[in-house]
């Protein structure tokens, strides 16, 4: 029996409708990746303008933790302060930067803030200059690097700490009025430190690198630095905080090898030597490399960003490496994206340790540095797989893609600056901050001279009457609350360090490209 004209009618209209929502589906399903997928990598547009004022807060706290004789001083109730240090020594050390809410100058933190702030430029430059904020951190780069330079007046000799932490935290007081004594601390042949040697000499062969098309001549003098600084790390191993115990209180380091693999891989990008390639795929590879097993990137623990910094080799190096060189790099490379799988929270590998506000949460004292640190691996290795046309990583037979990556970066960094269950900004200056940093210098007035004992000020309940503008402070507890008190040190002091990364982090996030230098030459 045939289809009555009414039936047929009713069929066309239906498979029209259908049409219609084929057509309809495929085109939210293209708006919908275009929406997801950021852009072939490209030069720097569409300016994320969050991002950028963020950056331009976060790069003002190295100007608040400059030590020595401030010119063209930005901060002003900052002023010339420790111009003395170094004099014992016959040495210059007034430069540098305060480590945190104190006035010790700790080379091991400063060296690693040295380090990553150097891979952000390198890596970011252009994402920087874009917003206008690139001469803020080189300048905050070779205020480092100007310090280590003199802290490492021989071969076999590099100073490792400007004054005494017990003395200075009995005192509390602008760095401006110090008048205590500010003792030296070195490592040496006898008083091992392979670790702090090794990760100034990363900080200076990566700076080298930033340096190398701007003044070649101190490119080249950071560099001779850093290959005599390896020498003697690798020569005298040892910790430096087991050959100088009473410096386990403080920054106390958990072991050399990573650092002397940081250091080598450092070395290799800034010379092109096979040597240091071959040193850190090698038998140091295999003694110190943790291969297989994922860890937190920070100031003591260097392997995820040296299993990140050698990926870039294996995504961008030569295609004439040996059989032996593409092993070890694939080692350093598979562990790297065991890193990664860690941190994407639909992996199957994924933490656990994080608050219920999504940040990653790993430890109560200065809790927000894993999070930085961790973010910027991450979106950094986003970028290496999209500038070198990677779709996709496996974690446990499941596959993100890049932007899966860079998606877990967005999501630490809106929780720090103001998407959490406290509506705070981690980040002082930037939004609804905290107001009662752990910061010596920003707690009391510029007109006072309180000498050593000051402690009214710590104690206060007003604000600060300074603010540490761009301050990255300790970060939430576990269940996403913050205490804004002063005394609360583990939650509201800031570092220099987790200054070095957010700076990072924020630099590769500034625009909806993904281009990073596939070459640092």
């Amino acid at each position: 029996m045939g289809v009555s004209r009414f039936g047929k009618g009713c069929l066309i209209a239906a498979v029209v409708v259908v049409v219609i929502i084929v057509i309809a589906v495929v085109v939210v399903i293209k708006i919908e990746r275009r929406r997801k997928e950021p852009p072939v990598p490209g030069p720097p547009a569409n300016i994320n303008q969050k991002y950028a004022d963020a950056l331009g807060v976060a790069l003002q706290f190295f100007q608040v933790q400059k030590s020595g004789k401030l010119l063209d001083n930005k901060i002003p109730w900052r002023g010339d302060s420790a111009l003395e240090d170094g004099k014992e020594a016959g040495l210059d050390l007034s430069k540098g930067m305060y480590d945190a809410g104190d006035h010790i100058k700790f080379g091991f933190p400063m060296a690693y803030a040295a380090t990553v702030l150097a891979w952000s430029i390198l890596e970011y430059r252009y994402q920087m200059s874009a917003v206008n904020h690139l001469e803020s951190a080189l300048n905050a780069l070779q205020w480092i690097t100007d310090y280590l330079i003199n802290a490492h007046p021989s071969d076999d000799v590099l100073y490792i700490q400007v004054g005494d932490p017990e003395i200075d935290h009995l005192c509390w007081e602008r760095p401006e009025t110090m008048t205590e004594l500010r003792p030296l601390t070195q490592v040496n042949k006898t008083a091992y430190g392979s670790d702090v040697a090794a990760e100034t000499a990363a900080a200076m062969a990566a700076a080298s690198l930033v340096f190398k098309a701007i003044n070649a001549t101190y490119s080249n003098l950071l560099l001779e630095h850093a290959e005599k600084l390896f020498t003697f790390a690798d020569t005298y191993r040892g910790s430096y905080s087991i050959s100088i115990p009473k410096l386990q209180s403080y920054y106390n380091s958990t072991g050399y090898g990573d650092e002397l693999l940081w250091a080598g891989s450092w070395l290799y990008h800034a010379t092109g030597n096979q040597t240091y390639l071959n040193y850190v795929i090698g038998q140091n590879g295999n003694d110190f490399g943790n291969w297989g097993y994922p860890t937190w990137f920070s100031w003591d623990e260097k392997h995820a960003g040296t299993q990140v910094l050698l990926s870039r080799v294996s995504f961008f190096g030569s295609t004439e490496f040996s059989n032996a060189e593409l092993k070890g790099l694939k080692s350093y490379r598979k562990t790297a994206e065991d890193v990664m799988c860690v941190l994407l929270p639909d992996s199957p590998n994924a933490t656990a340790s994080r608050t219920d506000g999504g940040l990653v949460w790993i430890q109560e004292w200065n809790a927000i540095q894993h999070p930085v640190a961790a973010s910027f691996l991450a979106v950094l290795y986003s970028d290496y797989m999209l500038t070198s046309r990677t779709p996709e990583i496996q974690c446990s037979g499941k596959s993100f893609t890049p932007i899966d990556l860079r998606d877990f970066a967005i999501s630490q960094i809106d929780y720090i600056l103001g998407n959490n269950p406290m509506k705070l900004s981690y980040l002082v200056g930037y939004g609804n901050s905290p107001q009662q940093v752990h910061h010596k210098g920003a707690s009391i007035p510029a007109n006072v001279n309180t000498g050593c004992r000051g402690f009214r000020w710590l104690t206060s309940s007003a604000p600060n009457p300074n603010v540490a503008t761009g301050a990255l402070v300790g970060g939430p507890f576990k269940n996403d609350s913050y205490i804004d008190i002063r005394s609360n040190f583990r939650q509201s002091e800031p570092t220099t360090s987790n200054t070095a990364l957010i700076v990072g982090l924020l630099s590769a996030l500034l625009t909806n490209s993904s281009l990073v230098i596939t070459s640092f030459t």
